[in-house]
């Protein structure tokens, strides 16, 4: 899928940087950026929905190991 990308002039000049000093084409660095979000975020929203489903289930044992 193509798509365009608007950057303001400090994010493009970074990722300019970023991209030479890895000698990697920029596009490169944006889809490894992208990809870095993207688990990081699905982990966090999996790792909640665990919490909110099995920390009721232990409520009790928690609540009497904080006293």
């Amino acid at each position: 899928m193509a798509m365009t990308l608007r950057l303001p002039a400090e994010d493009s000049a970074a990722l300019a940087r970023t991209a030479e000093m890895e000698q990697r084409s920029q596009h490169d660095v944006i889809i490894a950026a992208l990809r870095e979000y993207i688990e990081r975020s699905s982990r966090a929203a999996l790792i909640e929905q665990v919490m909110d489903s099995e920390l009721p289930r232990y409520a009790e044992a928690l609540e009497r190991l904080g006293q």
